[in-house]
């Protein structure tokens, strides 16, 4: 996986959220948090799985609703920042953070209501097998993002310490298509890149996000968006 190393280290899993979520970044976790709610919907006494949970913004989050989740990562630095994160909002009780590998998943078929991973399908070397591992493990629904080969975050890729894998529409369905996945529905959103927004102040940051929804409400803006939200199922075997 792209990264892993650099993921790895303690100095950026403990910088990590204030590069990425401060700022103009609030409005990207904000946004973030909202595509997982919409497309999980109600999460109370659902067994959730994270994949790639990072620091543990959405395994806490899930938790603080009632859901049964635990979150894996690679990254131990993370794992740590994610059991802190969880104790200060006194939801530790109700996840788990375990560390392990997303291509070799460590759990018997059909374990999951939902298995879910954010920020990770750009890092995949092998996106088919992370997927197939997701599917696996999963009873029902499968969500993930991917950034946008067609849009402007392919102008700043190079600068990123790992690089960035981008994706197309039809990247996408045939990666679904091959798992034997069901697009149940998709979101397109961000005109201007994460890394826009996090270089400016919210105040600021917010006026340009009225304008980059303005943009994706115009027939051009589902083809400009930088960013997708995948809301997937697994077919049944009649279908």
């Amino acid at each position: 996986m792209k990264g892993q190393e650099w993921y790895q280290a303690d100095e950026v899993a403990e910088a990590y959220e204030d590069k990425r979520f401060s700022r103009g970044g609030k409005l990207i976790d904000r946004r973030e948090k909202e595509a997982v709610l919409d497309a999980l919907g109600p999460v109370e006494d659902k067994e959730i799985l994270e994949i790639a949970c990072g620091t543990g913004r959405f395994t806490a989050m899930l938790a603080n609703r009632g859901a049964d989740i635990i979150g894996l990562d690679i990254s131990g630095p993370m794992l740590q920042q994610g059991r802190e994160k969880a104790q200060s909002l006194g939801v530790e009780d109700g996840l788990e953070f375990m560390r392990g590998d997303a291509g070799r998943l460590p759990f018997p078929d059909n374990s999951f209501d939902v298995v879910f991973a954010m920020r990770f399908f750009h890092l995949a070397d092998t996106p088919e097998q992370f997927l197939q591992e997701m599917c696996r493990v999963s009873r029902e629904q499968i969500f993930f993002d991917t950034f946008n080969q067609f849009s402007q975050r392919s102008l700043y890729n190079w600068a990123l310490p790992m690089g960035s894998r981008l994706y197309s529409g039809n990247d996408v369905r045939e990666l679904l298509d091959a798992a034997d996945l069901e697009l149940v529905g998709a979101e397109h959103d961000w005109v201007f890149p994460y890394g826009f927004y996090r270089k400016i102040p919210n105040s600021v940051a917010s006026v340009f996000r009225a304008v980059d929804n303005g943009i994706h409400r115009t027939p051009l803006g589902k083809y400009l968006a930088t960013v997708s939200y995948w809301n997937a199922r697994l077919q049944s075997p009649d279908t």
